[in-house]
């Protein structure tokens, strides 16, 4: 099976394709890999250190609705068929790629199949599910920091599902669980400071 950068070069950047990609082309690309590989081609754009705004929130929900699905012991997702015919620029994909391809290269040079119960065993990927669907509801808070981090907590634990790697998968839950961290504390900053923020308001008008 060849590694997923050179199926992404080939596919977008060899082969002829339109002006716009929807998301059930790409389907094809997947094969018996489906749930790991769109949990990584849907986190990459808000896992990259370069801006990817009004990504963020539509990927979120799609991711979401997968983990849920991984959940319940899918083998085959299911999404809508508005979701599964929504579309992107040819040109939009290869941008993120050109940027996110060396990262792949990076991540797919330590990994190997090990561990793979944590990635094959019902109870492994229960737990999987549901730290992507905490890090997708994350990724949908219009707020500043509940991005990046909770999208590459998503992209290297499915990197380590769609490659069987228990040990990347559980690499990628650490960090879930410090984008968890991260992510309720920003949301409890901006709460605070939103009632303060408030109070201050209804002081004045008082006056």
């Amino acid at each position: 099976m060849a590694r997923l950068s050179v199926e992404l070069n080939r596919y977008f950047f060899e082969e002829d394709r339109s002006s716009d990609i929807k998301l059930i082309d790409i389907l094809e690309l997947a094969g018996e890999r489906v749930f790991g590989f769109l949990f990584v081609i849907l986190a990459l754009p808000s896992a990259l250190p370069v801006p990817a705004p009004g990504y963020s929130i539509p990927f979120g929900i799609l991711m979401f609705l997968l983990a849920i699905q991984l959940i319940a012991g899918a083998k085959i997702p299911w999404l809508p068929q508005k979701m599964m015919r929504g579309s992107m620029k040819l040109t939009t994909i290869q941008a993120f790629l050109k940027k996110g391809n060396p990262w792949l290269q990076k991540i797919e040079a330590l990994t190997r199949p090990r561990m793979s119960y944590i990635c094959t065993s019902f109870p492994g990927r229960i737990i999987i599910g549901v730290a992507i669907a905490l890090m997708s509801i994350s990724m949908m808070i219009p707020i500043p920091g509940t991005n990046t981090l909770p999208a590459i907590g998503i992209f290297v634990t499915a990197f380590g599902l769609q490659e069987d790697d228990g040990f990347i998968s559980l690499g990628g839950l650490v960090i879930c669980c410090l984008a968890a961290v991260l992510s309720t504390s920003i949301i409890m900053v901006a709460i605070w400071g939103g009632t303060s923020l408030v109070d201050v308001i209804k002081e004045s008008l008082g006056r």
